[in-house]
């Protein structure tokens, strides 16, 4: 399935900021305790203390998968000089299954907003086989695009995204 011009990773920049075009191969779900994730869906940190369950589809179990999780809106949308700050990373995780079979190569780092709105994007990449991705050394100034040329992953074949703001943060994300 192809991205529309209404997609909510089209309207919210993901795709441009983030990530170039690509078609949805395998499914994503991340839920916060009973929250499942929708695109644009908007958080608070006191949402999103805990890393997320996550599960993926395929069919495969010998295919796995790499999934990164960034701000790219970091430290603040109207200066993102650090974009994109890495929050979290998981490696080889087969199919079918989710993150906790999974190699978690940077813990999960729950995000802390403290003006603004940021988008926290979740990107999902089929690896060419075990063991083949590995974490950058630090995880201001991220590149979802260079790591996945890096690694030879491709386009991802999953994308989902929340908006995130201080606890007390009010509004819209300004366009």
């Amino acid at each position: 399935m192809s991205l529309s011009r209404g997609d909510p990773l089209v309207v919210g920049r993901v795709i441009g900021d983030v990530l170039d075009p690509f078609t949805r191969l395998v499914s994503l779900r991340v839920t916060y305790g009973q929250r499942e994730v929708t695109n644009g869906l908007d958080l608070r940190p006191s949402q999103v203390l805990n890393k997320p369950t996550v599960e993926i589809g395929g069919e495969d179990l010998r295919n796995f998968y790499t999934l990164v999780m960034v701000d790219p809106d970091f430290p603040s949308l109207s200066n993102p000089h650090l974009r994109e700050y890495l929050h979290w990373l998981v490696t080889d995780i087969p199919a079918t299954t989710g993150t906790t079979f999974g190699n978690e190569m940077l813990c999960y780092e729950n995000p802390r907003p403290t003006s603004g709105i940021h988008r926290l994007v979740l990107i999902l990449y089929r690896q060419l086989g075990r063991q083949t991705v590995y974490a950058p050394e630090w995880r201001q100034q991220f590149n979802t695009r260079e790591f996945a040329e890096i690694y030879n992953l491709g386009h991802p074949v999953a994308v989902s995204f929340f908006n995130c703001q201080r606890e007390n943060g009010c509004g819209g994300r300004r366009t």
